[in-house]
């Protein structure tokens, strides 16, 4: 099962604008697997896709039972700098840790996303715009045009009825 979600997944990369990279703060694991596989499979199927990289379950950092249970494995959280300094050697655009349940940075982390995307975007709309434009064909454009030239002529017609 795992090797058939392996080759299926990059299916799913091919048209994201941008890639949150979100790791439990109280699961060092979760960072680590960040590092070695999934920024790797990113790179390798969507360079230069723009990078948030999100600390979850900030809420639980400095929760007692999570610390007992974290030593008991020779493991401590993930802290903030250890986050920010993996941001910066990933290019991502914007680092941030939240919590679900306390909301805490949680519209932030969104809101990079949408942004980078955004950006992303605009920088290759004109680009996307010009590479289909030359993929359609000469009786495609214009099958186009003349299908918009009834359209206008339509509503142009429906314009002079309503003045008569």
């Amino acid at each position: 099962m795992k090797d058939e979600l392996d080759r299926l997944r990059p299916l799913c990369y091919k048209n994201a604008d941008v890639f949150l990279l979100c790791y439990s703060v109280v699961r060092p694991c979760s960072f680590r697997n960040l590092i070695d596989r999934w920024v790797p499979e990113i790179h390798q199927h969507c360079p230069g896709a723009p990078l948030v990289l999100v600390g979850t379950q900030l809420d639980l950092r400095e929760d007692v039972q999570v610390l007992i249970h974290l030593a008991q494995n020779q493991e401590r959280p993930v802290g903030t700098e250890e986050g920010q300094l993996l941001a910066q050697e990933l290019g991502a655009v914007s680092f941030a840790e939240c919590s679900a349940l306390t909301q805490k940075n949680l519209k932030d982390a969104f809101d990079s996303a949408i942004l980078a995307s955004i950006q992303q975007t605009d920088s290759c709309s004109v680009q996307q715009q010009r590479l289909t434009l030359r993929k359609k064909t000469p009786d495609k454009i214009k099958s186009l045009s003349e299908t918009w030239w009834r359209k206008i002529n339509c509503l142009m017609g429906e314009q002079s009825c309503d003045f008569k």
